[in-house]
């Protein structure tokens, strides 16, 4: 794994302490994403999205767990709508069609088990 050395860096070093809310910032109209984890069994990655930005439908092959680190998410599952708010988590089953929307600016961590 590579170790964080400023901005540019594409991993957390695993012995950094940190807040989990700053592993990364708001970007205006966009999806800013950070690989944690990457591995063959599977990945850890966080998101944060602006207001009114989100992920199109689709699926998966692997379960995977969203965790709500900051704000509130539109978690839409197979076309049923959950609204996660900070603390809170779901779990997307693998091969349901999701969807994420935001309509305020919120911060999540997906782990994806394969």
């Amino acid at each position: 794994m590579e170790t964080k050395k400023n901005n540019e860096s594409k991993y957390i070093d695993v012995a950094q302490v940190m807040p989990l809310a700053k592993v990364g910032e708001y970007q205006k109209g966009s999806v800013v994403s950070k690989n944690i984890i990457n591995k063959k069994s599977g990945t850890v990655t966080f998101f944060a999205f602006d207001k009114n930005e989100g992920l199109s439908e689709h699926s998966a092959p692997f379960d995977a767990i969203v965790y709500i680190i900051e704000g509130e998410a539109d978690i839409i599952i197979s076309e049923k709508t959950y609204l996660l708010k900070k603390g809170e988590m779901i779990i997307m089953p693998a091969n349901k069609p999701h969807a994420i929307k935001a309509e305020e600016q919120f911060k999540m961590l997906l782990t994806m088990i394969k």
